[in-house]
């Protein structure tokens, strides 16, 4: 008897959803006329953070274009608002830039290519995560000063690998999809020779970025008690008193833990903790790193205990089902990730803030783009699409997604893909302008070079 293939039946809905709207239709990025000025999101969402840090956060934002676009996650939710969008829901990353992409350790001790960053996660069309990690190729391409021509490139190529692992998706189960993952061996047979050599030195800098080796560098002993260094404004003790505050926090968080990694944790003692500024978005949130030692060896673990609020998305699409935006934020990640951090979880502070937890490193490396050639940024690129593919097929349509997006060489892809990349890079360095404006004339305050 003659096997037959049998369309997936999500395909048909995809296939009526590129008449609706031809993929052309994602090239048209134009402003509306009464496009919101940029300068009054930040300020908005200054309001509920630390003041002492808001500058810190508007001084890295105004390292270049780039560092902006990292940090103007809402602007652009408000910008994808209006834009169409195909109707298949996904999990969304929610501020899928090259930069929330890199290198972890699973829990099986190999290393991952993954997505990195969830703070903004919430259910909602896959076009705005890919839109936002296009763009992000096109920006951090003109702050390497490359040309035209090899920003197109490299944006169509974080496109295509996009699109054909979605196709790759689309044909396996749901359980094959769910296992699926992309490992280092993986990634360096996957890379072109050029770019290998950045790829190597990313895979040999995470192997050497876990507790052990961030010991030293982050943590001293006096009168024979190990202690974080303070490096104000990036890391310092607050008012808070020894450990109590961070100490409460943990307790509660234990109970959200998988019941075998609550023993794990329970072979920990908490020893420390002070409060750590990182990324360029999130500054300004509580992000506290805590110190914990294995209890009789002195082993170290160090854990992120971090302020979530509401997704920047929310005011946009339907409102998080979770109350609690710690969750959301560990929800969203697992549902995305290939393996997650065995310590994920989350909270209520004692001040009533939502905050989730997880190890501050384990074997991380993330893109340097100051580094990257343009052979560098269209493999990374790639890598991403892969990735980003692999998260929404896992919590979506990959068939009908597939059926809309067409063969991956298929030109009407790239070209709609290149032509919105390069408009939004253009509003971008508008939008970057305006926000150096708004610190010179004091609208906002900014502390550069921190």
């Amino acid at each position: 008897m003659a096997f037959v293939a049998v369309e997936h039946p999500d395909a048909a809905a995809g296939r009526a959803a590129r008449k609706r709207i031809p993929l052309a239709q994602h090239g048209e990025w134009h402003p509306a006329s009464d496009r919101p000025d940029p300068v009054t999101f930040f300020e908005e969402q200054a309001r509920t953070r630390l003041p002492q840090l808001v500058p810190v956060r508007h001084g890295r934002m105004m390292a270049s274009p780039f560092a902006y676009f990292r940090g103007a996650a809402l602007p652009m939710a408000a910008d994808l608002a209006p834009t169409p969008t195909t109707g298949f829901a996904v999990q969304l990353a929610g501020d899928a830039h090259i930069s929330n992409f890199g290198l972890f350790a699973s829990p099986e001790r190999d290393l991952l290519f993954d997505l990195t960053d969830f703070d903004e996660t919430l259910r909602g069309p896959w076009e705005w995560d890919l839109k936002r990690l296009v763009a992000s190729v096109a920006v951090a391409g003109r702050d390497r000063g490359f040309g035209g021509h090899q920003i197109g490139r490299a944006v169509a190529a974080t496109a295509r690998s996009y699109a054909t692992r979605m196709a790759a998706y689309g044909q396996l189960s749901a359980l094959e999809v769910y296992y699926a993952h992309v490992d280092s061996a993986a990634v360096m047979a996957f890379v072109d020779r050029r770019a290998r050599p950045y790829l190597q030195s990313t895979v040999k800098s995470a192997a050497h970025h876990d507790a052990l080796h961030e010991l030293p560098k982050l943590t001293e002993v006096k009168d024979g008690v190990r202690r974080i260094i303070d490096r104000p404004p990036i890391i310092f003790h607050p008012d808070w008193g020894y450990p109590e505050l961070p100490q409460t926090a943990l307790s509660s968080y234990r109970l959200t833990v998988q019941e075998d990694r609550r023993d794990l944790l329970d072979r920990f003692e908490l020893v420390d903790a002070a409060m750590k500024v990182v990324g360029v978005g999130s500054v300004g949130l509580g992000s506290v790193a805590a110190l914990l030692l294995e209890k009789g060896t002195g082993n170290p673990l160090f854990l992120q205990v971090k302020e979530a609020e509401a997704s920047v998305l929310e005011r946009f699409l339907a409102a998080s089902p979770f109350e609690q935006h710690g969750e959301r934020v560990v929800a969203g990640q697992r549902r995305l990730q290939a393996a997650s951090d065995v310590f994920l979880g989350w909270t209520i502070g004692p001040l009533g803030h939502h905050i989730y937890v997880r190890q501050l490193q384990d074997e991380k490396g993330s893109a340097v783009v100051e580094a990257m050639t343009h052979d560098d940024l269209s493999a990374w690129g790639e890598l991403c699409g892969w990735t980003l593919a692999r998260g929404h097929a896992r919590s979506g349509y990959p068939a009908a997604i597939t059926a809309y997006l067409g063969s991956p060489e298929d030109p009407a892809l790239a070209k709609a893909f290149e032509a919105f990349a390069s408009a939004y890079a253009d509003q971008n360095e508008r939008d970057f302008q305006a926000f150096l404006a708004a610190i010179k004339t004091g609208r906002l305050a900014a502390q550069p070079g921190v």
